[in-house]
């Protein structure tokens, strides 16, 4: 099938990233005390899978409330840093086997920096997020952002402090008109995001940007009819729902990766920053890189986007839908990005654990 991709001018910048789904949680056990005056020795952080991470980030951020300040994967060495306020939230995450990381500001701080930014700079061609890193909100304006455009973001950004920085990015951000495989509704081209089911009958999921409700979808051009959609968001969210008509198209949940060789899906999850991800595109092929940010708010010309995955992989026009995946896991589904794969790029993605919990489908 073909499909189409939204795409959004590069942003440079790392950012922070989703959490991976579905491991065990590591349980939490106390300490043996020491005897008195003897050293209280720190136990080193564990060395723990991408999925585990992010269950565990789940765990602790839940536990912590408002010490904590959003955490991310240092896949090199595989230990998942947790920000925190306190000395105290920092004892628990080492108790839990994560890396503490003490900072200036709180989430709620940086989710009311992010509330300011989208009151009072909504501008095309724009796009922040939290960066766990940092510790701070990163601004991205493109080539379009000049004038008095740029003079009020920057303004905004100024009086925002040490909470936001704002970056220049010499492409434009767009979204990407033209997966895995090629779908097409008329002359345009997107990509399959992933295939699902509602109460057994076969869908699958592409972006929202690619066509409203009743878009008819075709796995050629000027192909016969093989899908209609019947759920669509955009702007706001980028994701639609699309039945499929013919029987005589096969659903495996399934992404095609190259010489014939596939990749069984088997659930969605939100993915962690650091972790390593691949997505396919009907025109970019399958690509592999990392996770670089997550609840990214991008501003295109159609209204604006949020809560989307960042990553350092390229994409280009035709890609929009296609699947953002890491193992058996679905992460995201493309909605646009920086730059191409000739120069370089970063790509955005809609969170599918999103999508499958708005449209209620089966996944895997």
């Amino acid at each position: 099938m073909k499909h189409r991709i939204p795409r959004f001018a590069r942003r440079p910048s790392t950012r922070a990233v989703l959490a991976g789904a579905g491991a065990a949680v590591l349980a939490l056990t106390a300490p043996a005390l020491p005897r008195a005056g003897a050293a209280v020795p720190r136990p080193a952080p564990a060395v723990i899978s991408p999925a585990a991470a992010g269950a565990l980030s789940a765990q602790l951020a839940g536990r912590l409330g408002n010490e904590a300040a959003g955490a991310y994967y240092e896949a090199g060495s595989g230990r998942l840093v947790v920000n925190v306020l306190t000395e105290g939230a920092a004892d628990t995450v080492r108790a839990a086997g994560a890396e503490p990381k003490l900072v200036r500001h709180s989430a709620a701080e940086l989710d009311a920096a992010r509330r300011v930014l989208r009151e009072r700079a909504t501008i095309p061609g724009t796009a922040w997020s939290a960066d766990p890193r940092a510790n701070k909100v990163v601004v991205t304006a493109d080539r379009t952002v000049t004038g008095v455009r740029l003079d009020r973001l920057r303004d905004v950004v100024d009086r925002l402090g040490a909470m936001a920085t704002l970056e220049r990015t010499d492409h434009e951000l767009r979204p990407l008109i033209m997966g895995g495989d090629p779908i097409w509704t008329g002359r345009e081209r997107c990509s399959l995001g992933f295939n699902v089911t509602v109460n057994g009958s076969p869908h699958f999921l592409t972006a929202g940007h690619c066509g409203g409700r009743g878009t008819s979808w075709s796995a050629s051009r000027g192909g016969p009819r093989i899908g209609v959609v019947t759920h669509a968001r955009f702007p706001g969210e980028d994701y639609a729902l699309v039945r499929i008509t013919s029987s005589l198209v096969e659903t495996p949940s399934r992404v095609g990766l190259f010489w014939g060789q596939t990749q069984r899906i088997t659930r969605a999850a939100a993915p962690v920053v650091g972790q390593r991800a691949r997505h396919k595109g009907s025109t970019s092929g399958l690509r592999t890189g990392r996770v670089t940010g997550v609840g990214i708010t991008v501003n295109y010309r159609q209204g604006s986007v949020h809560g989307l995955i960042e990553t350092n992989m390229c994409a280009e026009p035709g890609d929009s839908g296609g699947p953002l995946f890491a193992g058996t896991t679905a992460l995201g589904l493309t909605s646009g990005g920086i730059g191409d794969c000739t120069r370089g790029g970063m790509t955005y993605y809609q969170p599918v654990a999103g999508a499958v919990r708005a449209t209620g489908v089966t996944i895997g």
